[in-house]
């Protein structure tokens, strides 16, 4: 199962400068509950982003072109498709290993691998941000809903934690 997971603007931002637009504690506890213990596949720069690298209790995958990069405790890979061989691959060993396999895989960002990710996604697990930032430059791509049905909806009104209401959105494929 691919899925893909963002915090997202109303006008589809999800980033400015390498960095996150939102911090919103809530939806970090999420991202976490819902990734540990799977693969989690990300372009360079959203790697790159992170302020420790690799998350921790995750097979962290990196998309780069560069065949020459390398990070501690991450794999690193030229395409999304040689990903998905690598994952499909370990899960059929796995299986016939009698080891419970990871068949789930998170696509983190960014906006390009987003993209590229979507076409293949049985699921999207967004936090809409209900607000429009003035200043970004990396979107989340436009999707059509009729392909898409809501699985879960869960409204959060702003707080003193969070400068903007939000809602996780779970959809899966139609």
């Amino acid at each position: 199962m691919i899925s893909l997971i963002a915090a997202v603007a109303e006008n589809g931002a999800i980033g400015f400068e390498n960095k996150l637009l939102y911090w919103l504690p809530n939806d970090l506890k999420r991202f976490k509950a819902l990734t540990t213990g799977h693969t989690i596949v990300m372009g360079r720069r959203t790697f790159e982003s992170l302020p420790k690298g690799a998350l921790p209790n995750r097979r962290n995958i990196v998309l780069s072109r560069n065949p020459d990069f390398q990070a501690p405790a991450v794999e690193v890979f030229a395409s999304l498709e040689e990903v998905l061989r690598v994952v499909e691959q370990t899960v059929a060993n796995e299986t016939e290993e009698g080891v419970r396999p990871d068949n789930e895989v998170f696509v983190i960002g960014g906006a390009s691998v987003y993209m590229a990710a979507l076409p293949l996604a049985d699921r999207l697990c967004l936090t809409l941000v209900h607000d429009s930032p003035k200043a970004a430059d990396a979107f989340f791509p436009v999707f059509d809903p009729q392909e898409w049905r809501v699985e879960h909806e869960e409204r959060h009104d702003a707080d003193e934690r969070h400068a903007f209401p939000y809602t996780f959105i779970d959809y899966v494929r139609a």
